[in-house]
């Protein structure tokens, strides 16, 4: 879990994969990552244009969005291959790298339906309250996207497709996974 005591200005805010979430040759996966104007459960609401500052600076500067694990700054396990503004929300396509031991367990429980978080962290720049005090996020500075198990917006969700080739690597995978933690475990 990312200390917030070196980093006291950053939050966070989970987010379920949408419903066109694609899980593809067990990487690539897309969703949003964060939906403008939805209330979350913390009450904070991100406007659209919130990113746009953070994203163009970033461009600028030959630096990408990181693909976390958990918020864990010592366990990325992909690239983001996009990251933008839309209508809707701030939407990212990427690549599990299952190369990385917790890059394929990503892929393996998002396959199964296990994992269907998203949440973004990130330092507020600009923010104002509204007449029910809840928080409207303006500007963000936006650090990294991570897959996580508890997303802050539910009405969000998942799905996650794979043709039956993929399907049946991602199982067999989960079976050598499971195999390999009984033999070291000495569990039957």
């Amino acid at each position: 879990m990312l200390d917030t005591d070196s980093a006291p200005d950053l939050e966070r805010k989970f987010c379920r994969f949408d419903d066109d979430i694609q899980v593809t040759d067990g990487t690539v996966i897309e969703g949003y990552a964060s939906l403008f104007g939805a209330p979350d459960q913390g009450g904070d609401i991100v406007q659209r244009g919130a990113y746009a500052k953070s994203l163009a600076a970033m461009t600028d500067a030959g630096r990408a969005v990181k693909l976390l694990w958990q918020h864990d700054p010592a366990q990325p396990i992909g690239i983001w291959d996009e990251v933008r503004e839309e209508e809707r929300g701030l939407y990212v396509k990427g690549r599990l790298l299952t190369d990385v031991a917790r890059g394929r367990e990503a892929a393996c429980l998002i396959a199964a339906g296990a994992l269907d978080g998203l949440s973004i962290g990130y330092r507020t720049v600009k923010a104002q309250r509204d007449d029910q005090g809840r928080r409207l996020l303006t500007e963000l500075d936006l650090w990294e996207v991570s897959v996580v198990t508890f997303p802050m917006l539910p009405q969000a969700r998942i799905g996650a497709k794979a043709d039956d080739k993929n399907d049946s690597v991602l199982r067999d995978l989960a079976a050598a996974m499971q195999d390999a933690r009984r033999a070291l475990t000495g569990a039957a």
